[in-house]
């Protein structure tokens, strides 16, 4: 199978309750689930999926208490040998409760991560100071549950990234080879850098750079269980988005997560299986699924960067299936080692490492990476390593203690348009 095969497959006709059968309770998915490994608060993927699905009916009251405690990562989905959607089921499970029983204002608050990025934006000298200090963390804990030690991103201080696009207006690249960029919440109000990079990388393998207007994938809320506001997000980036796929423009992402919700995980979970999503959903590409695809057009005119990269290959980039598509890409830097974590979760899970009662699991699930990481620091004496999700490097970061980088400023810098200690384009 080719990667634009690859990129193409993904599953169109089966809901995830059309592979209920497909399930023969082998444990696999129970043995390998990161979150049952560390908590009995989660029975495991079988029992809270396929199993309980046999009880799942409309009308009926929900037997899914412990189906929050899923935090969603797919590795059951990745290692089932019988394909079964268990993670969807699990998510569409936790929505019917949320549908029954009412949602925490904590969790409604973590869902909307764009309405908050905004508001923070508009001031975030003052945003920073009054969320990241002692007294309003322990303010969140008690009255929101949200823990007091969760690692929150800091809202950026020197403009979002549409601010820097829009100051760029005179410098960007016009080319006949166009492209289109999703930003996402966290590069827009958090970390504008790494769309600088991305930008830089992209203008360098000779292409113009296209921003439409765009608003946040929705993934929040879906982990959430509000598919209904999720819904709108996602409708609303179809008619944005939609006539640049219809008109053949390839959309590439910087998060992993952001574009595996609008490839494949929203039209799943919210059934918009009409052609204008399926349209949407094979133009979106990860970054580095895209450079990889068009490698030949990759200049080579890298500035060697000599030593070992330790990199964590996201739950939600392998749920991509396209293999390893970052760490491919940056092997190809001269002096350039990458080591693998292999790790199956950082745990942190989008938001699901924030919310008070899950703090601790979300920090033992971690604890393979957080001790792979400071590994390969005392082996290697590496400064920094590679995560291509947001969340998952703020957790390392808090985890480990190390810096993170996104895999676009590594190769950036290796064409020497990007300081990688400093964050900013050179």
């Amino acid at each position: 199978m080719t990667s634009q095969q690859a990129h193409d497959v993904v599953g169109w006709l089966k809901t995830p309750e059309a592979t209920l059968d497909q399930c023969i309770k082998c444990n696999i998915c129970v043995s390998y689930c990161p979150v049952a490994q560390v908590t009995d608060l989660f029975p495991g993927p079988k029992y809270a999926g396929p199993q309980a699905q046999r009880f799942r009916a409309d009308g009926q009251p929900s037997p899914d208490w412990s189906v929050d405690y899923c935090s969603g990562c797919r590795v059951c989905n990745e290692v089932c040998p019988n394909d079964v959607s268990i993670m969807e089921m699990n998510a569409r499970a936790r929505a019917a409760l949320v549908e029954e029983q009412g949602m925490p204002l904590r969790n409604r608050l973590l869902g909307r991560n764009e309405l908050l990025g905004k508001i923070g934006s508009h001031a975030p000298r003052l945003a920073n100071l009054a969320l990241h200090n002692p007294l309003s963390r322990q303010a969140a804990d008690w009255f929101f549950g949200i823990a007091k030690e969760a690692p929150l991103p800091r809202w950026s201080e020197t403009g979002t990234f549409l601010d820097w696009w829009q100051a760029y207006a005179p410098y960007r690249l016009r080319s006949e080879k166009k492209v289109v960029y999703f930003y996402g919440c966290a590069t827009q109000h958090y970390e504008p850098f790494i769309g600088m990079a991305a930008v830089a990388v992209l203008e360098h393998m000779g292409y113009e750079v296209l921003i439409p207007p765009q608003n946040c994938c929705g993934l929040p809320m879906l982990s959430n269980g509000e598919f209904k506001a999720a819904g709108k997000l996602y409708d609303q980036n179809v008619d944005k988005l939609g006539p640049y796929a219809q008109q053949g423009y390839d959309i590439v992402g910087t998060s992993t997560s952001c574009t595996l919700t609008l490839k494949e995980e929203a039209p799943h979970l919210l059934d918009r299986r009409d052609p204008q999503a399926q349209t949407l959903s094979h133009a979106v590409w990860d970054i580095f699924e895209w450079i990889r695809e068009h490698e030949e057009e990759l200049p080579r005119d890298f500035v060697p960067m000599e030593g070992v990269i330790p990199y964590h290959q996201p739950c939600q980039y392998r749920a991509h299936r396209v293999g390893r598509p970052a760490a491919d890409v940056l092997a190809m830097i001269p002096g350039v080692e990458v080591h693998e974590s292999h790790a199956r979760c950082c745990g942190i899970a989008g938001t699901y490492g924030y919310k008070k009662e899950k703090y601790d699991i979300a920090m033992a699930v971690g604890q393979e990476l957080f001790t792979f990481i400071l590994e390969e620091e005392a082996h290697h004496h590496t400064s920094f390593n590679a995560c291509d999700s947001e969340t998952c490097r703020w957790q390392i970061e808090h985890g480990s203690g190390q810096a993170s980088r996104h895999p676009i400023e590594v190769l950036a810098a290796a064409y020497g348009l990007y300081d990688l200690e400093a964050r900013v384009l050179v």
